[in-house]
This record gives structure tokens, C-alpha cells and sequence, in this order.
């Protein structure tokens, strides 16, 4: 039982004051008469909490970014009509920044016998799982003097993908696909190569491509043309160890690379090859493996929603050994991780032989836009020191970079909007030289 702000007021101003009790108190104070049957009249007219009956319906997924909408349906099987507030209660990242009190809460009223429907609109700012709270109920009596309160437990859970902003992208890299893939073959014979046609030698043909057995069959010299091989092996490699948790642009540098990643396996599977994804730091964080090319981008993102980076430095014989696992036969390993000196020189460059000597390997990394900004900036003391202290940083991240090409890895390094297409062109590349 609550004492409501309208029976305070009428306390306040009647010329008795009203009887109130709590537990512990050794008595009471004093009695307004009709006040007190006023208020125990409204108390027993107020529609029970506890036997509401609660149910749930709704989304239970949702992009970052994208609303979602979960029902409530509340049935009153008592004999008394309910008029009540309602709060459904959500962690804070389920809202936008001061949302929650206007999304959350809600007014109903009830017939007896009777339900109704009530929706609470989700705005996430965060991926992962967002798990419902507990729903409180706050009953009045016709009078609004009294109510009763409880509260129920009706559990239901939204996962919140990521939100692959990337995926405009798709359409341009599908059309240079097309092209690679049929409209235009390839005449260098490269690794990874099918065979496609016979056509007619022009100037500037490169002479190796020569059929020189269907030429004397022919009146003029035959070339061979080469398509891109299908069902290729792509392995993607997440790195969730503490360099993925550095923030550019607001966000951490895994969601970054974790969009690149959506947009590749979009891109390599319409292209019919096969996508798997290893997400490591110090142990197997995700692991998706034989999806078919229209289960494998669904797979790829309910994997990626509950991800977050672990702040433990990344064990890379670990994440070697389990990338050999998960890729037993030659396949390109695309490897989402940071160029920062330390990591790669006394982790990754000691074991990257055993990829290499398999496997093509490109190494993805996020560059922070703010340290171009800085090398530019100049105009007083403090500026020229961030200038320098950005110009030693890239420095040291293109000397990183240049030591994995020395291993025959193909380096992307871009910033968080330009990653996902870079890394797209590099894997047309890769394709269109015949090296996967």
C-alpha cells in the first residue's frame, strides 16, 4: 500500500490531519475520519497486482541503431477495473540518452475480465543481448487516494547485431565481381585459375596465353582466357584481444572490423566461395564454420552481436594453431588486427611462416583518421609536438606494415569508413592476379 501525492495534499489542507502509519511506529497520530474511509475505500477499490496475468511479444533482434518494438499484453481477471502506471524496465544502453522515463513508463486502464496491449519502443545504443528487467505495476483506486504496487518477472531478451553500414558498398563491388567473373577474363594464367574460352590473339595479349595447339587448328592465333576459380576458402580472423578495444571515431576498433568483415563475406560468398569466421584473443570467442551462401551473412552477424573486446593481450601461436585448425586446406586468411609495433613484431611476425607457408594471408588493420589530422596541425608549441608525435607514429605503422610484405602478406590499413571498401578491392585484386 502507497500513500499517494493526492492523499498528502488533501492531508495538508483539511483542518485535521490524516491518521498515517508505518511499520515501527508506535502509533498514530491522529485521525481525519472521513478522510481515512475515503482513503481504505479507495485501497480496496484499487484492481489487484499479483494477478495480472503478463505476457510478451515482439523483436527479438534488432541492428545498432535500428528501434525495436516489444509488447506487452496485461489481462485483469479481477472484478475491478484497473487503473494503473506502468514501468517495463530495460538496462540503460537499451535507450537513447535521455529517452528511458518517457519510453518506459506507460499508463493503462483495464475493464475487468478485459486486456490490453501496451508497446515499449527500444532504441539500443550497444550490441549484444539486452535482457528485460522486472515490469512494476502501480494500481489506483477511483479516488487516486491509495495504491497498491508489485512487480513481475516476465523475461524476454533483443540482440542487437551489428549494424553493417558497409553493405552500401555491396553493389559497386558486385558489378566489378561481375566483370571479373565473366564479363571480362583474366589472360594471365595465375594460382587459382579455371579455364573459361578460346579467343583470338589482339596486340598486347600477353604471348604466354597462346594456344599454340588450337592456333594450328586455326587460320589465326588462339589465346587462352582464364576466369577466377569458385569455391575458394576465406577464413576471417578476428582479433578480440585489448588492441581491439582502442576507440576511433567513438567506437572500438573491433566494430570496425567487424563491418569489413560483413562486407567481405557478402561480397566472397556471392562470388561463390566459402566463408568462415575465428573470432580469438586468449581462446575461441566465435567460431562459425560450413554455413551455405545464404546462411553464411546471417550466421557471420548473430555471432558478431555479443563480441566485445577482452582486455588480455592476444596469444598469437594460439590464434595461429587454431587458424590452422579451422583452415586445414590452402585458403585466403583475412587477419583483423592492429599494426601497432609491439603486438606484431614480438607476437604475430614469429609465427606468421606457418600461415604464410600455406595459406595467402592479408592483414586488415583500423588507422585512427585524428593522427593525419594531427601531422597537419601547426600554429603554437603544443601543436608541433602532436604533429611530430603523429608523424613517428605513422611512421612506425608503415615500418610495421612493410615488414609483413616482406612475408608476402597483403597489408590494408584504413581508417573505419574506408576499411570495408579497401578491403573488398583487395580481395577483387587478389582474385582478379589469380591467387586464390
Amino acid at each position: 500500500m502507497a500513500l499517494t501525492g493526492r492523499t498528502a495534499l488533501l492531508a495538508a489542507l483539511g483542518s485535521l490531519p490524516v491518521g498515517i502509519w508505518e511499520p515501527g511506529w508506535t502509533g498514530i497520530l491522529a485521525v481525519n475520519a472521513p478522510l481515512a474511509v475515503a482513503c481504505a475505500c479507495d485501497f480496496a477499490l484499487a484492481a489487484p497486482v499479483r494477478r495480472l496475468g503478463l505476457t510478451r511479444s515482439g523483436d527479438t533482434t534488432a541492428r545498432l541503431g535500428d528501434p525495436a518494438d516489444i509488447t506487452l499484453t496485461l489481462t485483469n481477471p479481477s472484478r475491478r477495473p484497473l487503473r494503473a502506471q506502468l514501468r517495463d524496465a530495460w538496462p540503460p544502453s537499451s535507450w537513447q540518452p535521455g529517452t528511458e522515463t518517457d519510453a518506459s513508463r506507460h499508463r493503462v486502464k483495464i475493464p475487468p475480465g478485459e486486456r490490453r496491449r501496451i508497446t515499449t519502443r527500444l532504441r539500443p545504443t550497444r550490441r549484444g543481448d539486452h535482457r528485460s528487467d522486472r515490469i512494476t505495476i502501480r494500481s489506483y483506486g477511483p479516488l487516486g487516494l491509495f495504491s497498491r504496487q508489485g512487480a513481475h518477472k516476465v523475461p524476454w531478451t533483443v540482440r542487437v547485431l551489428p549494424p553493417f553500414t558497409s553493405r552500401k558498398h555491396l553493389p559497386s563491388k558486385l558489378a566489378r565481381l561481375r566483370e571479373l567473373d565473366g564479363r571480362t577474363s583474366v589472360l594471365t594464367r595465375g594460382e587459382g585459375t579455371e579455364f573459361d574460352s578460346l579467343r583470338e590473339y589482339v596486340p598486347g595479349d600477353d604471348t604466354r596465353s597462346i594456344d599454340w595447339r588450337a592456333t594450328a587448328r586455326h587460320s589465326t592465333v588462339a589465346v587462352r582466357t582464364w576466369r577466377p576459380e569458385r569455391d575458394r576458402h576465406i577464413l576471417l580472423v578476428l582479433d578480440t584481444g585489448r588492441t581491439s578495444a582502442g576507440r576511433v571515431d567513438d567506437a572500438p576498433r573491433l566494430d570496425a572490423s567487424m563491418d569489413a568483415a560483413l562486407l567481405l563475406a557478402a561480397l566472397a560468398s556471392r562470388a561463390g566461395d566459402r566463408v568462415d569466421l575465428l573470432a580469438y584473443d586468449r581462446r575461441v570467442r566465435a567460431l562459425v564454420q560450413g554455413r551455405t551462401a545464404r546462411d553464411v551473412l546471417p550466421s557471420l552477424v548473430n555471432a558478431m552481436a555479443t563480441l566485445e573486446p577482452e582486455l588480455v593481450e592476444t596469444n598469437a601461436r594460439g590464434l595461429t594453431a587454431a587458424a590452422l585448425r579451422t583452415a586445414p586446406r590452402r585458403s585466403l586468411i583475412v587477419l583483423m588486427t592492429t599494426l601497432d609495433a609491439a603486438p606484431v613484431e614480438e607476437g604475430l611476425l614469429p609465427v606468421l611462416p606457418q600461415l604464410t607457408r600455406r595459406h595467402t594471408v592479408l592483414v586488415a588493420s583500423v588507422a585512427d583518421p585524428r593522427i593525419a589530422r594531427m601531422v597537419a596541425s601547426r600554429g603554437d608549441v603544443d601543436a608541433v609536438y602532436e604533429a611530430a608525435a603523429a608523424a613517428q607514429s605513422q611512421a612506425e605503422r608503415h615500418r610495421t606494415a612493410e615488414q609483413l610484405r616482406r612475408h608476402g602478406v597483403t597489408v590494408v590499413d584504413a581508417t573505419p569508413d574506408d576499411l570495408a571498401p579497401a578491403l573488398a578491392d583487395a580481395y577483387l585484386a587478389l582474385k582478379a592476379a589469380g591467387r586464390l
